[in-house]
């Protein structure tokens, strides 16, 4: 099913609503329930075994290719983004070079629980959705007879709650290229954007029939809130550490295997990624960056950025790369 298939990963995305973090890296390498965003989400596309993988890269995009050559052994090809003009924009950059291979598309921000062989299996065109509290902030699918009967972006007044979460597949391309072509050039936008949305309700209307795939587990990653929330849900999937002596560890809790951690109670809902170091602190619903140095702190709510510094104080940190945070 997937022998000669494209996967496009848009990730060229500023992340202003993850600042101070995005400052100096892209959103998609920030960690989540032990690990990278990236790696949640290409992870599960090693079984395809794509023909290619293509990212949609922008902002910090040099650390995209290291981090994806260095991890993963896909033909990797890099498409630069310079206007972010929307989702359906960066599609249409990534299909410039590609006639009518079946494509799959994945979201670089979001984490999504499918198999993804069942996925690309499911219909010649399937669409990725997950029933959601709020469908104004979403692209939302009308589902008729078994199939998406319509898709409307970020309605006033949704008909459902079905959400479109980041997850598309086309067994052809080229008629996705022509709409989305056509949206660039006419300059046809919904809320200022180019939207894949708005091509994908032009294929129905051609006759096109996507087969709705509901999936189960879907994490937002887009802001401090949901990325806190998203690590709670995913820590709860993963095997809990080994205890380790002189500390509390109260899951769910990951701690990476070159972290070091020293007379701390830590968890619950606690990341603590590679090289960092916590010491006589009590850490509770945080993220802990690569190499941060955490120490005489009680933290709740916080993301501590890669090579961070904090000592000494009850408080709640939102603290980027590099920096220090000293009690006064």
């Amino acid at each position: 099913m997937s022998k000669g298939m494209k996967v496009i990963i848009p990730v060229a995305g500023a992340g202003t609503r993850l600042k101070p973090h995005t400052i100096t890296q892209p959103k998609a390498l920030l960690h989540v329930g032990g690990k990278p965003v990236l790696a949640h989400v290409l992870e599960p596309l090693v079984p395809l075994e794509p023909e290619e993988v293509i990212f949609v890269v922008g902002h910090h995009g040099d650390q995209i290719m290291d981090y994806v050559r260095r991890h993963f052994h896909f033909n990797s090809r890099f498409v630069p983004q310079e206007k972010l003009l929307g989702l359906g924009y960066a599609l249409h950059l990534a299909l410039k070079d590609i006639t009518d291979e079946a494509v799959l598309i994945v979201l670089g921000d979001t984490v999504v629980e499918c198999d993804c062989e069942a996925f690309v299996s499911a219909g010649d065109y399937v669409l990725g959705l997950r029933q959601v509290e709020d469908p104004t902030r979403f692209g939302i699918a009308e589902v008729s007879d078994g199939y998406i009967a319509g898709l409307e972006e970020k309605p006033d007044e949704p008909r459902t709650n079905l959400a479109l979460i980041g997850l598309y597949y086309f067994r052809e391309s080229a008629l996705l290229k022509k709409h989305l072509e056509e949206l660039v050039r006419s300059g046809t936008t919904t809320g200022g954007e180019i939207q894949l949305t708005d091509a994908l309700h032009r294929m129905i209307e051609e006759g096109v029939k996507f087969a709705p795939f509901e999936v189960t587990g879907w994490f937002d990653c887009g802001k401090k809130e949901t990325l806190l929330s998203s690590n709670r849900e995913i820590l709860t999937r993963l095997p809990q550490p080994a205890p380790v002596d002189g500390s509390v560890l109260v899951p769910p809790v990951f701690v990476a295997p070159t972290a070091q951690v020293r007379q701390c109670v830590l968890g619950p809902n606690v990341s603590v990624a590679e090289g960092a170091v916590v010491e006589r602190s009590v850490v509770q619903n945080s993220i802990i960056g690569e190499d941060a140095h955490i120490s005489d702190m009680v933290l709740d709510n916080s993301l501590v950025g890669r090579r961070a510094v904090v000592k000494g104080s009850k408080r709640q940190v939102n603290v980027g790369d590099t920096s220090r945070v000293d009690d006064c």
